[in-house]
């Protein structure tokens, strides 16, 4: 249940994200909520490994969110190219 979780957070983190990172985005819809699914996934992931939280507990909002606007930087990086 804790994986429906973060992807839930996930979807609403990359909204949240793609609202507030700065400059010209042309992902769709589609293309964001899966940045920000990505983004949760790394938070929690990494989260994990550094020992913020316990195996089996997904990343907060705000995590997700962080980890969402880096994920879509990199996107924009990429595609830029």
């Amino acid at each position: 249940m804790s994986l429906v979780w973060t992807l839930l957070i996930g979807f609403v983190a990359g909204l949240v994200a793609r609202a507030i990172k700065p400059g010209d985005d042309s992902a769709g819809i589609i293309a964001t909520t899966l940045i920000g699914i990505a983004g949760s996934l790394i938070a929690t992931y990494l989260g994990q490994a550094m020992g913020w939280y316990t195996a089996g507990q997904g990343a907060g909002f705000i995590a997700s969110v962080v980890g969402a606007i880096v994920v879509l930087f990199i996107y924009g990086l990429i595609k830029r190219k």
